[in-house]
């Protein structure tokens, strides 16, 4: 790559201003790139008009695609609510691969180790372009060790709506896993033997999509009760026998931690909160569904109990633990976008305080209100944080893509307070390093670092560090906790990287704030 086609951005990166036929900006604050006052949505061509009595309903899923008139090098694009019990992705690819279809990009909102048979797909060249969320298990493996000629784009749920409303994403046909629909097409989430709570992720692709099929198992009479998404955006409904397991939704990380030093890091991010300002009536916070982030959710509400505070509402990946918060009055309100347990799908059903919102509604920073920028507090994870404070979600410290963005840097941007939870040593290898391999969220959005072995405040925030020292929350520096990581595992080795960039990731401007390359082969 010429030094003439690349630049130095905020955050110190070099990356390139065109690569794969895209002209990038380089990222350059979390706040600095206002969308254009002359920007405006894209649309698609208006649908075919039903004759009353007609449905939408076709026989088999290969008549569906059919419908939507594929074509060489087109887009495709589905949902990661059944997270690891997806089984629609796999179903169409199978399908458009036995079409003979060649050079497609697939746009999921994220990947699976589930999707692992799109690996074939890309060595015989019906799959050439992803643009996701993550790529986890062997898909993300083999990008990081240059399977596609191609690199991935990465987008947090927030920069994927911004870029599908703003036309950066085309999607030719979106297939939308719906658990509940009817014979027009319209969907919903929390009925049927499939049932994985809201379709927040595909609302975007179902309203931008040049043509959209509802992909489901359970047919209800027209029109299903709640609505989703409605039948004016949906051309297709096709009945298959199972669309995913919603008992695989849940993974190990989602359970509350039962190890007694992230029991500790979950009390120490709790007593920040409840140090800071925000910790008051109306308080609106998003504690996520790791194992350490369920762990805060329940010492917070036990918090909040004790002090008599009642909060306006909790949000994001949702659980039963925030349920109870609500179910024992001490939340108003839920706001979810992706339903992490049956407990919670059962929530969205029934209780008219729990709602579901469009992932635009909860992260696209180039709408007219998100409600990320309503969050008080957000307790976010890390694979790695540099003493810049520069957060690393997407690869391990070995330089592997195998984890998602999802809306952890719409939320850092958005919250009032920003706290990242993570041991200091993993594995043996230290998390709180000099520069992390890859920047997924910017240091200027994370307030807070709680580990096992201290508290770190970020310099930005001076007003932080006097609430903390008024409680007398005991503080390190970051500089400190990284040295300490290193004097118990030694300073740790890079990766080696080729030039070929695998990955580019956006920032949810749409700005270029770092780029993966390829895993050097071993000799």
């Amino acid at each position: 790559m010429s030094k003439a086609n690349e630049a130095v951005n905020a955050v110190g990166r070099k990356v390139p201003l065109q690569i794969d036929g895209r002209r990038y900006r380089p990222f350059s604050g979390a706040f600095a790139e206002p969308p254009k006052e002359d920007k405006r949505r894209v649309g698609p061509r208006l649908g075919t008009i039903l004759h009353p009595g007609e449905d939408k309903v076709v026989a088999t899923l290969r008549k569906a695609i059919e419908r939507t008139e594929l074509k060489d090098g087109m887009t495709v694009s589905f949902h990661h609510h059944f997270r690891e019990g997806d089984k629609v992705l796999n179903m169409v690819m199978a399908e458009i691969a036995a079409m003979g279809f060649k050079n497609m990009t697939i746009a999921p909102s994220s990947l699976f180790p589930v999707h692992e048979p799109l690996l074939e797909h890309i060595k015989n060249g019906v799959v050439t372009c992803i643009e996701g969320g993550s790529a986890q298990g062997k898909i993300g493996r083999a990008i990081s060790r240059g399977v596609m000629e191609r690199p991935m784009v990465i987008r947090s749920h927030g920069g994927r709506v911004r870029a599908i409303e703003r036309g950066d994403l085309h999607i030719d046909a979106a297939f939308i896993g719906a658990p509940c629909a009817d014979a027009i097409g319209n969907c919903n989430g929390v009925k049927g033997p499939s049932a994985c709570g809201p379709l927040a992720y595909a609302l975007a692709d179902a309203i931008y999509s040049e043509k959209t099929v509802a992909v489901t198992d359970y047919l209800e009479e027209t029109p299903v009760v709640p609505i989703s998404i409605t039948q004016e955006f949906v051309g297709t409904v096709v009945k298959v026998d199972n669309i995913g397991d919603p008992a695989k939704i849940v993974s190990t990380s989602l359970r509350i931690t039962r190890d007694t030093v992230n029991l500790g890091i979950a009390r120490n991010a709790v007593r920040v909160i409840e140090a800071s300002e925000v910790f008051r009536n109306g308080i609106r916070f998003q504690t996520g569904a790791g194992g350490t982030s369920l762990a805060v959710t329940q010492f917070l509400g036990e918090r909040m109990r004790e002090r008599g505070i009642v909060g306006s509402f909790g949000m994001g990946g949702t659980t039963e633990g925030l349920v109870r918060l609500l179910e024992q009055g001490l939340l108003k309100k839920i706001l979810t976008v992706q339903a992490f347990d049956q407990y919670a799908i059962q929530s969205l059903l029934n209780d008219v305080n729990h709602i579901e919102i469009g992932a635009g509604f909860y992260a696209n920073p180039h709408n007219r209100g998100t409600a990320v920028n309503l969050l008080d507090a957000v307790v976010l994870g890390a694979t790695e944080i540099d003493v810049h404070f520069n957060v690393n979600v997407n690869t391990h410290s070995d330089g592997l893509l195998q984890y998602a963005t999802g809306g952890h840097a719409d939320t850092a941007a958005g919250a009032k307070l920003t706290i990242i939870t993570t041991p200091l040593i993993r594995g043996r290898i230290p998390v709180v390093v000099d520069d992390v391999v890859v920047v997924s969220t910017p240091g200027e959005s994370v307030d807070v670092l709680v580990t096992d072995y201290g508290i770190a405040v970020n310099p930005r925030r001076p007003d932080l560090i006097d609430q903390m020292k008024a409680a007398n929350v005991p503080l390190k520096t970051i500089e400190e906790l990284r040295d300490l990581a290193y004097s118990i595992t030694g300073k740790p080795q890079k990766p080696v990287f080729t030039d070929k960039v695998v990955a580019l990731i956006e920032y949810r401007d749409g700005t270029l704030i770092d780029v993966l390359r390829q895993i050097a082969p071993e000799r």
